[in-house]
């Protein structure tokens, strides 16, 4: 286990230092119905393999938290390997094994050496793993107790209180507005049958992607494609989610918090993953506030007026309409100035648009920092997963940057004008007490 563990630090190490290389992406289809994404690195003897099912929050209806335990459970081991004994069989081969769920999508995570005895012993757990979950109901008791202590520690943040409360807003009777981590009333109903019940339905072949990046021969890869298509459940993709109803008006929600910081979120429902208008909107999101100490925001609002240290913007597109966002933090007796401020930035962003000299700075950057999303196997099958799991093309990551440069400046600014409304913000202020 320890000579496991060195060299898997080892590699590791040697991973970072390599530098990116060009990424040519194969894909096929299990007799199972999986589809498979395969990006040959065969400079390193390491595999990373990444599983996505649409079988996130966004899945969980009533039972709010449902996907979160299942992704847990499934860490407990199977109905021949107690999670100790789970933990072990992965740690005595070096391999990594990890769970996930987000909004979007579940997410099961190996990465292992290539050694030949070592790589099949990782594979065969992970499969054993798929195949038959035991959600044991010690473990699965245990699980919804660290949920409800991490629903307690939420209670307890004011970002954590600003974020649910902004999604909550924001899509309403939409999946998305349900909280991964669940409700108090909801974990406490739920039951290991319920979890099995969740992993039968949404962690299928037909309903999921396996992304596979290393030092292994499209031969190999096909191979262990096959045992973990052949363990998994067998059934059809979740109906599509619908789509978000754009907002036409705002609302602001102020909520009494004991702290000495306000958190304010400002947003909207704005893009989903793998639409055209990305490219224009992420220039210009850039310009205004996702691109750091260069960004509008962080000038008008930090280096003129001094109102918070933090301020920036983001896109988070999804399978559904994701959200922009807007997230600082500021003293609560500048919470209401604060509040005025990023409202005068967005209508000024949204009416002038973005100039010539700010485009060209923002292509710049995000062109140059490109290249470092690709600069290791785990940030390359982080892309893969997301390519499958959103069905983007094969070329997504070989155009991204002809993409990013063919974008003209009238035409980011007409993106900008159609999606970006500033008259229907959702705004949540957490922070002051009377």
């Amino acid at each position: 286990m320890m000579r496991a563990g060195w060299l898997t630090a080892f590699v590791w190490l040697l991973a970072l230092a390599l530098p990116a290389q060009a990424v040519e992406i194969e894909q096929w289809e299990t007799d199972e119905g999986l589809r498979v994404l395969y990006v040959a690195a065969p400079d390193l003897p390491m595999v990373d393999l990444r599983l996505t099912f649409d079988g996130g929050a966004s899945r969980d209806g009533d039972q709010h938290g449902l996907a979160s335990l299942t992704s847990s459970a499934l860490r407990h081991g199977t109905e021949e390997m107690d999670s100790d004994e789970l933990a072990e069989r992965f740690e005595s081969v070096g391999a990594q094994f990890s769970t996930d769920s987000l909004r979007d999508m579940a997410i099961v995570s190996l990465r292992s050496l290539t050694e030949p005895d070592w790589m099949n012993t990782a594979v065969e757990t992970l499969t054993a793993v798929l195949a038959a979950p035991a959600f044991p109901e010690a473990d699965f008791e245990r699980a919804r107790r660290q949920a409800l202590q991490g629903l307690q520690r939420e209670r307890q943040d004011p970002g954590s209180v600003a974020s649910r409360r902004f999604y909550e807003l924001m899509y309403g009777d939409h999946p998305y507005a349900n909280w991964p981590g669940g409700k108090r009333e909801t974990l406490e109903a739920l039951a290991p049958a319920d979890a099995r019940a969740f992993y039968e339905r949404f962690y299928t072949t037909g309903n999921g992607a396996l992304a596979i990046t290393g030092g292994l021969t499209r031969e190999e890869a096909e191979a262990v494609a096959d045992r973990i298509s052949a363990a998994l459940p067998q059934g059809a993709a979740a109906e599509p989610l619908p789509a978000v109803e754009p907002r036409d008006e705002p609302v602001e929600e102020r909520i009494e918090f004991p702290s000495e910081q306000a958190h304010i979120l400002m947003g909207a429902p704005a893009l989903r993953r793998g639409d055209e208008d990305h490219y224009a909107l992420t220039l210009a999101n850039h310009a205004f506030g996702g691109g750091g100490f260069t960004s509008r925001l962080f000038r008008e609002i930090r280096s003129q007026r001094g109102l918070a240290y933090s301020v920036s913007s983001r896109l988070q597109p999804m399978a559904a309409e994701g959200p922009f966002r807007i997230g600082m933090q500021t003293g609560v007796d500048q919470a209401d100035e604060a509040v005025t401020a990023l409202r005068e930035a967005l209508v000024r962003w949204h009416a002038d648009g973005v100039d010539a000299e700010e485009l060209e700075a923002s292509r710049e950057n995000v062109v140059n920092s490109f290249p470092l999303s690709l600069a290791s196997n785990s940030d390359i099958v982080g892309l893969l997963g997301m390519m499958a799991f959103y069905d983007l093309p094969l070329d997504y990551l070989e155009r991204y940057i002809e993409r990013m440069e063919a974008v003209e400046l009238d035409e980011l600014n007409a993106r900008l004008r159609e999606r970006i409304n500033p008259d229907a913000m959702v705004t949540v202020i957490v922070g002051g007490q009377e």
